[in-house]
């Protein structure tokens, strides 16, 4: 452990191998984990938990009620807030919690607001405001934060320009999810995407469901099924559709009603960037069943190992 001649470290709970740097201030309740990196200009408040092997550049303050976990990145000015109403001398009993998971990362100059959790693995980009929960490894940017994309995955995109990809069958995204091309006609009087559940699903169907009228900020999914499969087709408009089955990850922008994407059981479905007129169909081959969801992300990662 080094800390340096210029910074004040009241805390006795700091781990080995941690540096904390020039004019830097951690107060006495204030845990630090192993190897960390506490730059230059950097206040730690008494009822902060700092995870090992984390970093946190110059000019971060750390407020009450703040918990980074293992292998965070926290950029420089970066700003977190700890109370929604905040007034001068007016201090709350009990502040809401924020939580940066496991390897997340925090871009220079982003903001914060209370009570946030960061997922594992996601990336804020450099002054985005956060203003909602992040998914794990999702990539956010803007004021308010948007996601754009996720960590790791690797996008398609098709639409009826480039159907002939699909002519000789099923497109793998990742795992097991795949992309169906549907039957299409198309003349003089317009076009006609039709579907066939024998041959063309891969399942019968039990319901159909239809998503619209979402704000392109707006994450829809973000869930899990033990048995429910799915077969998604944009009806009307575009959507960006991330699966992960727990190895991999991939995305595709549905954009064409002669296209579909099945998502089998045990994977992690997440549709977001809506175009004002989206309208996306959903055929499930189960009948609606709220216990055979899975909400939280890390219990799937779980589950599939």
């Amino acid at each position: 452990m080094m800390i340096h001649n210029t910074a004040i470290c009241e805390s006795t709970n700091v781990g080995k191998g941690t540096n904390v740097w020039a004019f830097s201030h951690v107060l006495s309740g204030a845990v630090i984990g192993e190897d960390c990196n506490i730059c230059d200009h950097v206040f730690i408040e008494n009822d902060v938990v700092v995870g090992d092997r984390v970093t946190i550049k110059s000019g971060v303050q750390l407020w009450n009620a703040i918990r980074v976990e293992d292998d965070v990145f926290i950029g420089p000015n970066a700003s977190f807030a700890n109370d929604k109403f905040v007034r001068s001398k007016q201090h709350l009993k009990e502040h809401p919690r924020t939580t940066l998971e496991k390897g997340c990362s925090i871009g220079a100059g982003a903001i914060v607001l209370p009570g946030i959790t960061v997922g594992c693995g996601a990336m804020v980009g450099a002054g985005a405001v956060v203003t909602r929960d992040v998914p794990p490894y999702a990539i956010v940017v803007g004021n308010p934060a948007r996601i754009t994309g996720y960590m790791g995955e690797v996008r398609s995109e098709v639409s009826d320009r480039d159907k002939h990809e699909l002519a000789d069958g099923p497109r793998v995204i990742a795992g097991k999810v795949t992309l169906h091309p549907l039957t299409r006609a198309v003349d003089m009087r317009g076009n006609l995407a039709a579907l066939e559940f024998d041959s063309q699903c891969p399942f019968v169907p039990k319901r159909l469901f239809m998503v619209h009228g979402v704000p392109n900020k707006s994450v829809r999914g973000e869930h899990a099924h033990f048995k429910c499969h799915q077969f998604l087709i944009a009806v009307a408009g575009s959507v960006t559709v991330s699966v992960d089955d727990g190895k991999s990850r991939g995305s595709v922008v549905l954009e064409s009603p002669s296209i579909g994407l099945h998502i089998p059981p045990l994977v992690w479905g997440t549709q977001y960037q809506f175009s004002n007129d989206a309208v996306l169909a959903v055929l499930a081959s189960h009948n609606y069943d709220d216990s055979d969801y899975i909400r939280d992300y890390n219990a799937y990662i779980q589950i599939v190992s």
